[in-house]
């Protein structure tokens, strides 16, 4: 095999990795929440599982990215993982379609799917159109790139060194272990198999030789959700272990019914002649047939993946408050769009409660004085400050990936909020401060002051109260209206009580200081549910 031929191999493997991952990024940014949608609302239905993750798989064109999307949601807490069974099973049927495709003979017109794409992003302002522009000229590029590598490789059939080198796959278990290998260098294996079509497409490898590599192929393609686990929860783990046992038992089973039966000639009869339509035939024979043998045994997996790796898993694991640790991030960002905004709503819904727990105990301590609750405020509030620094650097990093406009805006906005929840408990601090500077000075407030911050600490828990679940930014705006309302009558009454002298200056000071700070928690208890209510398909609340 001369130079050029290499080296237009490696052009061919290039433009068709990237055609490919050109495809799934459109595809993904195209489908957009729905696909999202679907996979948080789940049910335990085992047919809907698998259907569901079958779909979705087609739509990205990876089931690696699935499985590691679900890895995420079971991390999460959003997914148990009896439910991850089956959307793992259906991820192993739908990127068989990825194959399928492969083995059309749509080269001749690739260039024409590569330009139409091109124009599109290039001629349109339109970001949708762009996703289905990255979608055309993906496709384009791959099969370009399939033609490519079939040009290159035509040599290599009647290269004697080659060829006892792919005689030596016919051995099930050399075949099995190249291509797990190959897969797992990778990271894909709709890239490793349509590479394995061009190869036996040429002629370099014999269809009943390529069978074993396919199996393990499928073996090999775990390795990215086993990347993805690391550092994940105990059942996030397990995941991503009943998708290697999904695999292996595949792979054990159909090698077996290879060796004992004719079963590479049955298939190859389906299509003769055509090499890549016949391994890609057998690649959706192996999952659709996979699953059927495993569907009834599939909560069988999870008890064995709970036995291989035991332990309680708890979905929402406590921190020492040294940690001062994110609880719902991932730092690794585990997953798509999907996991980041599902755990960073999480994530803001318990900075919220903090926020709020301080904000009673604030005015809990200029009511009634300092107490432990006031000593544990004060460290709830490094935690929040801790909590705002990681979630920008989160978002930040989450927004270079990002593609979908919609779920880039969501992240924006929780980065927004993250902010406004911030300065809220900043607030609760400096209001705790002044019940602990009365305390020390021994300062007092008249009866009717302490009635007036009782209702402050009410109106308070109910406006942020009200930022959970379906937030209405009517509510919202008649809250922080009603705060300023409030804000406006104590200062007047404050005012009318230090004239009749029953209000010290000291009091006086320190109780002017309240009311602003009371004010200012209305003002971003409104900026929030305002960003809510902006992006409510996606990070519909805290």
């Amino acid at each position: 095999m001369q130079l050029t031929n290499i080296v237009t191999l490696l052009g061919g493997l290039a433009l068709f990795l990237y055609g490919m991952h050109m495809m799934s990024s459109g595809l993904e940014a195209a489908a957009g929440n729905r696909m999202k949608s679907i996979l948080e609302k789940l049910t335990a239905n085992r047919f809907l599982g698998v259907a569901v993750g079958a779909i979705i798989t087609m739509v990205i064109q990876s089931s690696s990215a699935t499985t590691v999307m679900v890895v995420g949601f079971v991390n999460s807490g959003l997914m148990t993982l009896r439910q991850a069974v089956w959307i793992i099973m259906g991820a192993n049927i739908g990127t068989t379609i990825t194959g399928q495709l492969i083995s059309l003979d749509v080269g001749a017109i690739a260039p024409l799917f590569a330009f139409l794409g091109v124009a599109m992003v290039v001629f349109f302002k339109n970001p949708k159109l762009h996703h289905y522009g990255n979608i055309l000229a993906g496709l384009g590029v791959l099969f370009i790139g399939m033609d490519t590598m079939g040009a290159s490789m035509k040599p290599l059939a009647s290269e004697p060194a080659f060829v006892n080198m792919m005689a030596t796959f016919q051995n099930p278990v050399l075949g099995i272990l190249a291509g797990a290998l190959f897969t797992a260098l990778i990271q894909s294996s709709s890239a490793s198999i349509g590479i394995l079509q061009t190869l036996a497409a040429t002629g370099a490898i014999s269809f009943s030789g390529a069978v074993y590599v396919l199996f393990g192929q499928n073996i090999g393609t775990c390795i990215t959700s086993v990347l993805a686990s690391i550092g994940t929860s105990r059942n996030a783990k397990r995941a991503t272990l009943i998708h290697l046992m999904f695999n292996l038992i595949g792979t054990a089973v159909f090698t077996t019914v290879c060796i004992l039966l004719p079963l590479p000639a049955w298939v190859e009869s389906w299509t003769p002649g055509t090499p890549k339509a016949q391994l890609a035939n057998m690649h959706t024979l192996f999952n659709i047939a996979t699953t059927l043998l495993l569907l009834p045994f599939g909560n069988k997996l999870a008890d064995l993946a709970e036995k291989f790796l035991p332990g309680k898993d708890e979905s929402e694991p406590e921190r020492s408050m040294e940690e001062m640790g994110l609880t719902y991030l991932d730092r690794t960002n585990l997953g798509s769009s999907a996991v980041w905004l599902g755990n960073l709503q999480k994530e803001l819904s318990r900075m919220l409660d903090l926020a709020k727990g301080n904000v009673s105990v604030a005015f809990q301590t200029v009511i009634a004085g300092p107490d432990e609750a006031t000593e544990k405020a004060e460290q709830t509030e490094e935690m929040v400050d801790v909590i705002n620094k990681e979630i920008t650097g989160y978002v930040s990093k989450a927004m270079v990936r990002e593609t979908n406009q919609e779920d880039s805006a969501a992240l924006a906005a929780g980065l927004c909020i993250s902010g406004d929840i911030e300065r809220i408990s900043d607030h609760a601090m400096n209001i705790l401060g002044y019940g602990k500077r009365m305390e020390k000075k021994d300062i007092h407030l008249s009866d009717e002051a302490i009635r007036e911050l009782i209702q402050m600490r009410e109106i308070c828990e109910k406006a942020l109260g009200a930022l959970h679940g379906d937030v209405s930014l009517e509510q919202a705006q008649q809250l922080e209206e009603q705060i300023d309302e409030l804000t406006q009558s104590y200062r007047k009454a404050h005012l009318k009580r230090m004239k009749e002298g029953r209000c010290g200056e000291d009091a006086g000071i320190l109780y002017a200081e309240i009311l602003t700070d009371f004010e200012r928690v209305g003002d971003h208890m409104l900026n929030i549910a305002e960003e809510l209510c902006a992006t409510n398909q996606t990070l519909h609340s805290v």
